[in-house]
């Protein structure tokens, strides 16, 4: 079997030998077993359901989760003399018909279904009375708890095991952290599959975040500085963004194109179209591009709004690069990022247990963002996988260095105390971290906030020091946001200890020590070698 596999491999793909564990995978798939397969964009996960399918009796069946990437592998299939078509809502009901005609003739070697269409019962009728080598789910990390608001019809394959309990189930994906592997075997019941776990190292990308500070003019001078002329991927978090940021970058000479949900579907095939075959083109995206677009040239990705995830950056980082040359994944992200995201998940629609996984997943992302150390390591870390310093991410090019903000802490936490205990108040960011600094706005003196002991404290840090502790504080859960609507600052059980004094926190440095146009005035007791004024409880 194994040398059929690889003359297989060389004949029809023109690869002389596999790569990594794919040709493990082939074999166990091949012989009949189920199988998880784990594998980084540009790993080759395709290989690993597209050769057993040529190699069993039957027709390989994909669920795949998108249009445009079915119609992509077909064509590149169909391209290696590969009978592969598949069957969507786009198609012609003629064109349909006869893909059905040729899969009940044993006239394709793959099939790829959308996972909606494969639970109509017209469909399943269809593969019933077909003969099937295989299913592979691809994209299968749409099955768990963060992957599933994406493509809930995902949930529906259970079935695929009680209707065919004798054919191989692949389930595919370049991301998941061991509880997403479970949830996937428990919802798939793959509970007898191998394991195929890749390294998600990759390490010809570059992972570089910045603190934002007019961040499409920082973009702009990223792409022109390190980037002019390539292939890239700026994602943004609202359509208003991408088209915004689309005519900006378009306006400053660059070919850049927009794509999001609310795009004609001709628009967005279109512009997909010539990101794909054309130079030099960078597309604007929501979350909604990428899945699956095999451009190997991608030379950067971009973030200019905070992702909700770690898995989630993973992946969109994760398109570029995949020709194994140098690329950069570059994310700019601030303090209304961390306080957007902060209230989406208190206005989510799930129970309590959901929203506690979407605020474990963001804390996840911004202790990713705060490291001092290897960004590389703790990205890989969250996967489970150990490594040494990489050297090629911004922590190990620029170090960033670290210093204790304990007392820095105590203040701001202190501030946000006063305004809860002495005047029942909560407020936002800007409003306390201009009372640390003692500034004399409409606001403060209208609510008599600088008669507070904390009124100042905090002039010798500037706006946007202050911000960069604020945004420590919030990613170590020593501070949260209120579910109140209005993104203010509450305490958390973690702040007694801080308070206190129990804790030494060691921050990450961004911003130099300065007290420019403030008035401070601090005049409250404070406890000795702070400068903080003690609450009497917390």
């Amino acid at each position: 079997m194994s040398s059929s596999a690889s003359s297989v491999l060389q004949r029809v793909f023109g690869h002389a030998a596999f790569r990594g564990n794919q040709h493990a995978v082939v074999d166990h798939v091949t012989s009949g077993g189920d199988a998880l397969v784990l594998m980084p964009t540009g790993g080759g996960k395709s290989l690993c359901y597209q050769l057993p399918s040529l190699l069993r009796d039957g027709t390989g069946i994909v669920i795949s989760p998108l249009i445009a990437l079915m119609h992509d592998q077909v064509e590149a299939l169909t391209a290696l003399n590969i009978r592969a078509a598949c069957l969507n809502s786009a198609q012609d009901p003629a064109v349909s018909r006869q893909v059905e005609q040729d899969f009940l003739a044993g006239r394709l070697d793959l099939l790829y279904v959308a996972p909606e269409r494969l639970l109509t019962d017209r469909c399943l009728s269809l593969l019933e009375r077909g003969r099937i080598a295989l299913f592979a789910i691809d994209e299968a990390h749409c099955v768990s708890q963060w992957g599933h608001d994406f493509r809930p019809e995902y949930l529906g394959l259970s079935l695929l095991h009680k209707r065919w309990p004798n054919v191989p189930r692949l389930a595919l994906t370049a991301t998941a952290t061991r509880a997403t592997q479970v949830e996937i075997i428990q919802r798939l019941e793959l509970d007898q599959a191998e394991h195929f776990v890749a390294s998600f190292d990759r390490p010809n990308i570059c992972y570089r975040i910045v603190e934002k500070n007019d961040v499409r003019r920082q973009l702009l001078n990223f792409i022109q500085s390190e980037h002019a002329g390539d292939c890239g991927i700026v994602y943004c978090l609202s359509r208003n963004r991408v088209e915004e940021t689309a005519g900006f970058l378009s306006r400053h000479g660059m070919v850049a194109l927009p794509y999001h949900a609310g795009l004609a579907a001709s628009v967005r095939a279109a512009n997909q179209q010539r990101f794909l075959q054309e130079d030099g083109v960078v597309m604007v995206a929501t979350i909604a591009f990428g899945m699956g677009v095999d451009k190997p040239d991608v030379r950067f990705v971009a973030h200019i709004d905070l992702p909700k995830s770690v898995e989630g950056y993973y992946q969109e980082t994760g398109r570029a690069g995949r020709d194994g040359l140098p690329a950069t994944a570059w994310l700019a992200y601030g303090l209304q990022d961390v306080m957007q995201q902060r209230r989406m998940i208190n206005d989510s629609a799930g129970d309590e247990a959901y929203r506690r996984r979407l605020a474990v997943q963001l804390d996840a992302m911004l202790e990713l963002c705060e490291t001092v150390s290897c960004r590389r390591q703790r990205l890989l870390a969250y996967f489970d996988e150990a490594s040494d310093a990489c050297g090629n991410c911004g922590t190990c090019l620029h170090p960033p260095g670290s210093w204790d903000g304990t007392v820095a802490a105590q203040k701001l936490l202190s501030a946000v105390y006063r305004l809860w205990r002495e005047r029942g108040q909560r407020f936002g960011a800007g409003h306390v971290i201009d009372i640390l600094r003692g500034k004399l706005t409409a606001r403060v003196q209208a609510y008599r906030h600088d008669d507070l002991s904390v009124f100042g404290v905090g002039a010798d840090l500037s706006e946007q020091a202050w911000r960069s502790v604020l945004r420590q504080l919030l990613a170590r859960e020593l501070l949260t946001v209120d579910t109140d609507g209005y993104s203010t600052l509450v305490l958390t059980e973690h702040s007694r200890d801080v308070l206190k004094g129990n804790v030494v926190l060691q921050l990450r440095h961004r911003s130099s020590r300065k007290a420019s146009g403030t008035r401070g005035r601090g005049r409250a007791k404070s406890r000795p070698g702070t400068g903080v004024p003690a609450p009497t409880s917390v």
